[in-house]
């Protein structure tokens, strides 16, 4: 049994596994940030076309 928890103790791919998710989340957040920001721009522009050509 103490040879278990040892081994469970030492054991860091659980915690490896959970940076990569915190990461891959990290990333995922930015990326819709910049869809939004970007987004957002892209219809103010075509507003101010569709007003100039009206």
């Amino acid at each position: 049994m103490t040879k278990f928890v040892s081994r469970f103790v030492q054991d860091e791919s659980g915690a490896t596994a959970i940076e990569y998710g915190l990461i891959a989340a990290l990333i995922a957040v930015v990326i819709i940030g910049a869809v939004t920001t970007v987004g957002t721009k892209l219809q103010s522009t075509f507003k101010a076309v569709s007003d100039k050509l009206a």
